[in-house]
């Protein structure tokens, strides 16, 4: 790899950057505690993962076949974004999960890899950009799947353990949290179709 700097610094600032990954990370452990918010870091892996093998396999067919793919992601990622906005703001503090709420994380954290424009813009350009020009077999590629997929558990498993260790503040100011989050969700949302205009 001709640039492995740029590579490892681009892969952390994105991962670790507050978007709707880290936000709901951090919500979650504030809200649920630790150990069960990390099964929406779980589920940011596993959508990570699967998100990073499609666009290892596909980020240049995509570009070239599906020009105005990046458009609709962005409006469609947004309009998820604005939803679990609006999620955290009704939620109320809760002290215990049943195992179906705890599905639920795990399957929300992977279904926002599939619909955020971020983590798709993300793997098509780490890997248009640093992976592809390098390494085209399947095993390298399946390989940068894993560690990206790695990374993001890692960086989103930092934004849970700090809502984690600060879960008595967020609990009992869980409406002004809340807000604050949600308002960063929508200004997450935002930023992608401003972006995309």
């Amino acid at each position: 790899m001709t640039n492995i700097l740029g590579f490892i610094s681009y892969i952390i600032v994105a991962s670790f950057s507050p978007g709707p990954n880290a936000l709901l990370s951090m919500a979650h452990g504030g809200k649920y505690g630790l150990r069960k918010s990390l099964l929406f870091n779980w589920g940011i892996f596993v959508g990570v993962l699967i998100v990073m093998n499609i666009c290892a396999f596909f980020s240049r067919l995509l570009l070239t076949v599906f020009p105005g793919f990046q458009s609709v992601m962005v409006w469609i990622g947004a309009f998820y974004i604005l939803f679990l906005a609006w999620q955290t703001i009704k939620s109320k503090a809760e002290s215990e999960t049943t195992t179906d709420e705890e599905e639920h994380i795990f399957f929300q954290g992977m279904l926002l890899q599939f619909v955020s424009p971020n983590t798709l813009l993300y793997g098509i350009t780490v890997y248009a950009s640093f992976i592809l020009p390098n390494y085209e077999t399947p095993t390298a590629l399946l390989s940068f799947s894993l560690l990206l997929a790695l990374v993001a558990f890692i960086f989103t498993a930092c934004w849970t353990i700090f809502g984690a260790l600060f879960q008595h503040i967020l609990r009992k100011y869980t409406y002004w949290v809340n807000l604050v989050l949600a308002l960063l969700l929508v200004y997450s949302a935002l930023a992608l179709i401003w972006r995309s205009l």
